[in-house]
């Protein structure tokens, strides 16, 4: 079993006892760090198993961690902190194996739900994916792991038990622009959009990459997480079945 070590990365005070007092609470073991380099270098003289890591600190930034995490610690998973509701980079971020995030302000069992299901996501196997959210769980667990082959067939899979909710589409789409195939990853977004009409994350991928298509400059990749009811902003009701036809070629 991996370890179960938690570092907490934040420039500031108030957010890393936050972290450590919501994780803490629950048995997990923490250390912390107030930048780049010092997380860097606990990372290379302790085991950890997860990095809680803010994107934006002064001198060396998240995503320049996150590329040295990923070089020199692969095994250790990353939950990236973000006060927006996109992430900068996003793009490089899951080609790094990040794909979770947690946007401020943070409730602490936002803080628990969120790290019990990333740690326990290690030890999913494919057999034990029965369901919608398991099969969700292990195409981010090869996402984190980097197998982008297998994270798109679970994806499809788990597309195939539940037509009627957007993750796995918003996924599959993020998941093909990666690779470069915009256009089948803008019918993953409208898929998406057509089974929840609220569900944010594909309305801003989709929104982002035809704004591409007209010479705007590069946007984010929304990787699903929204803010809960209280924290972000009101949601609209109303949803519409997919076009059966049109969810079928997404297949």
């Amino acid at each position: 079993m991996k370890s179960q070590r938690i570092l907490v990365v934040d420039d500031e005070k108030n957010v890393r006892l936050t972290l450590t007092q919501a994780l803490e609470s629950q048995g997990w073991e923490t250390d912390t760090a107030v930048n780049g380099e010092e997380a860097l270098a606990k990372l290379e003289a302790d085991d950890f198993g997860l990095m809680l890591l803010d994107l934006k600190m002064p001198g060396m930034d998240g995503m320049e961690v996150l590329r040295r995490a990923a070089e020199e610690r692969p095994d250790v998973r990353v939950i990236i902190i973000t006060a927006y509701g996109t992430i900068e980079s996003a793009v490089e971020a899951v080609k790094l194996g990040a794909v979770d995030y947690l946007q401020k302000p943070f409730a602490p069992k936002q803080i628990r739900d969120l790290v019990s299901r990333v740690l326990a996501r290690a030890e999913i196997a494919e057999g034990q994916a029965s369901d919608y959210e398991s099969r969700l769980e292990l195409v981010k667990k090869c996402i984190n792991d980097k197998h982008f082959d297998a994270a798109e067939e679970h994806a499809r899979k788990a597309i195939n038990i539940d037509m009627k909710r957007a993750e796995a589409f918003n996924l599959l789409g993020a998941l093909l622009e990666i690779r470069g195939e915009g256009l089948e990853a803008q019918k993953q977004y409208r898929i998406a959009l057509q089974v929840d009409p609220t569900y944010r994350p594909a309305r801003e991928n989709l929104h982002r990459t035809t704004a591409l298509e007209l010479g705007a400059q590069a946007g984010t990749i929304s990787l699903g997480q929204r803010k809960r009811k209280g924290v972000g902003e009101n949601k609209s009701a109303g949803k519409r079945p997919p076009d059966q036809r049109t969810t079928e070629e997404g297949r």
